[in-house]
């Protein structure tokens, strides 16, 4: 099982002039920044998200792509550096056309990417953020760790947390998950007046959804940050209500997510 991450210890982002800005090291600010943005101040929060998917090389869109990451933390009082978040996550697909929930593709059912939990830990640690990762059950339960791949860098007030991931473990079958993932998040200052400071910008490389058949695929994805379920799109809610009830909120407590840890209940849509 293997889970690399892409550190450079000085990352170069070129800015208009020729100006660059280097990646820095994590204070307690910054990390309690991240933390905030990612997973809110306590009640749940729902990163809503929309995309595309496209064959590679030849760049055609195949599919919409549409879905949330719902998350809430908790600490251990015991343990200052230490924050988990308990998520779950759930991307569906649309038709490139009419838009419409797809739910088989040339005769094939189509299955959503479903995981009924996420376990993060983050720790700050002589400057950089440090992340585990738990996911899957039973036999599948899978447990990465530690990672340590994400760079914080600034333009003018804007904070930019970047997450590169080579990602290579199994998922049944005698498959394998094999990707490249990139996840850019932007914190911007409130007064700026944005309805969404909290954003995101996803790409993922890898093969196409196991129903699209053989091939390679770019899904890029857009995501911004809402603070309750009724401030979602009614078409992601209707979704959620008809099609992933569970999905509505995030896990409660560590106790909810042991106990689907020891259920048969892996990841789907891979």
């Amino acid at each position: 099982m293997r889970l690399t991450a892409l550190l450079v210890s000085a990352v170069l982002l070129a800015l208009p002039g020729g100006r660059v800005v280097a990646s820095e090291a994590f204070d307690r600010e910054s990390f309690e920044d991240f933390v905030a943005m990612r997973t809110g101040d306590g009640e749940p929060v729902y990163w809503y998200t929309t995309g595309t998917v496209y064959s590679y090389p030849d760049g055609e869109a195949l599919f919409l792509m549409e879905g949330i990451d719902t998350a809430r933390h908790v600490r251990d009082p015991e343990d200052e550096v230490r924050v988990k978040q308990l998520s779950r996550k759930v991307f569906f697909y649309r038709d490139i056309d009419s838009g419409e929930v797809l739910r088989e593709y040339r005769g094939r059912e189509v299955t959503p990417i479903a995981y009924p939990y996420q376990l993060i830990t983050y720790a700050l640690d002589e400057g950089r953020l440090l992340t585990w990762v738990e996911q899957g059950s039973g036999p599948m339960l899978q447990r990465f760790g530690p990672i340590d791949n994400i760079q914080l860098r600034r333009i003018g007030r804007t904070r930019v947390y970047t997450a590169p991931l080579f990602l290579d473990f199994p998922i049944g079958n005698n498959r394998r998950y094999q990707a490249f993932e990139n996840y850019d998040f932007f914190i911007h200052p409130d007064d700026t007046g944005l309805a969404y400071p909290n954003q995101l910008s996803w790409v993922r490389y890898g093969d196409l959804p196991p129903f699209a058949g053989e091939g390679h695929a770019i899904i890029h994805l857009v995501s911004w940050r809402v603070d309750s379920y009724d401030a979602l799109p009614e078409a992601m809610r209707d979704y959620l209500e008809n099609d992933a009830p569970l999905w509505r909120a995030p896990p409660e407590d560590l106790e909810e997510i042991r106990e689907l840890q020891a259920e048969e209940t892996p990841p789907t849509g891979f």
